[in-house]
């Protein structure tokens, strides 16, 4: 589908940044100067200053003083009763509370949501803002993600929605007017998307050098820590996950699990996969690569060595394991995860 233009000269699109008291002030802070960053003349100088493709204000359910999650205030500047139009709504991060995310505590906002998407408003969730968005029920059927962290709970929460954590960023709707962001920062990655959108690639690009942002470009797999599905309630399963958390690495490790358990070898892989949704095989790289990561992080061990210890006798099959589980190679992940030399001392 064909994309508004970028902006060029008309009256900047109006942006209304979601603040509530779930909100993470971080992710509220962060996208609130990035996309005021044209206004700012004195980084950019005259000729990316004098473009002003957004005017975006921080609104909520009351103005005033807000305390957020993290009880830091910050000061609501309009009510969304007093904005009848709006082009573009952000809701950042929040905070998911010890019970999950509490359905109904701020209707206001959600049916606020849903009339600004009818009115034409693009609709984006930064992290785990997707949860109130998605109570709007506009996400239904629709492409999303979430912070890997939340992702078992957003899909309880809301099942009807298509959830990709894995993924940094999922625009989706028939206008390409539902957008939301993965983990964390990569809310950069948002704002960033949201500039090419209507001001251009030029001017992304000027934003991004200036603030120092990077696109993720490879994706948010490397981020996830492998966690076996514990709670499936199969108690001959949990069992052979356990023997298997610390025996990973020894040979034809998926027959060993099975002579441990008390079940014959089809009943036990088809309990197995039921209840952790992998096959024990799937399950046994998961944790191979899940460890060679933390090696490749944290010591000066070589590659071929990495391999032997987590496993694998032939390196080349390691490496071709490891970037289709990780999208890159080992070697690429050492040099963007390693921990520096100055933080390990």
């Amino acid at each position: 589908m064909t994309r508004p233009p970028p902006h060029a000269g008309s009256d900047p699109r109006h942006v209304s940044l979601v603040a509530l008291s779930d909100a993470v002030v971080s992710t509220l802070t962060g996208i609130f100067d990035v996309m005021n960053a044209f206004a700012l003349t004195d980084m950019f100088g005259a000729s990316v200053g004098a473009l002003t493709p957004f005017r975006v204000e921080i609104v909520g359910e009351a103005a005033g003083h807000l305390e957020l999650a993290s009880g830091v205030p910050i000061h609501v500047q309009r009510t969304v009763a007093e904005i009848g139009s709006t082009d573009i709504v952000i809701v950042p991060s929040v905070l998911l509370r010890p019970g999950g995310w509490e359905k109904g505590r701020y209707p206001k906002l959600v049916e606020w949501v849903r009339s600004m998407h009818q009115l034409g408003a693009v609709l984006c969730s930064a992290c785990s803002g997707i949860f109130l968005l998605a109570e709007t029920g506009l996400f239904d059927g629709k492409d999303a993600t979430v912070h890997f962290g939340y992702s078992r709970a957003f899909s309880l929460a809301y099942p009807a929605v298509r959830i990709h954590p894995e993924r940094v960023l999922v625009i989706s709707g028939l206008r390409e007017e539902l957008v939301c962001s993965g983990a964390s920062t990569t809310w950069h990655d948002l704002a960033l998307y949201l500039i090419a959108r209507y001001a251009g690639a030029t001017a992304a690009q000027e934003v991004a050098r200036m603030f120092a942002l990077q696109w993720h470009q490879d994706g948010l797999t490397p981020y996830i820590v492998f966690e076996g599905m514990r709670d499936h309630g199969d108690a001959e399963i949990q069992s052979a996950q356990l023997w298997l958390d610390k025996h990973f690495a020894v040979a034809s490790p998926v027959e060993e699990m099975i002579k441990h358990s008390r079940l014959a070898e089809r009943t036990f892989k088809r309990r197995f996969t039921s209840a952790t949704g992998l096959t024990p095989i799937a399950y046994v790289q998961r944790l191979r690569v899940e460890d060679a990561k933390r090696r490749l992080e944290r010591t000066e061990a070589s590659i071929d060595e990495i391999s032997w210890q987590v496993g694998y006798e032939d390196p080349a099959f390691f490496r071709r394991l490891f970037k289709r589980r990780m999208g890159m190679p080992p070697g690429a992940y050492r040099k963007r995860f390693r921990i520096p030399d100055f933080a390990r001392r």
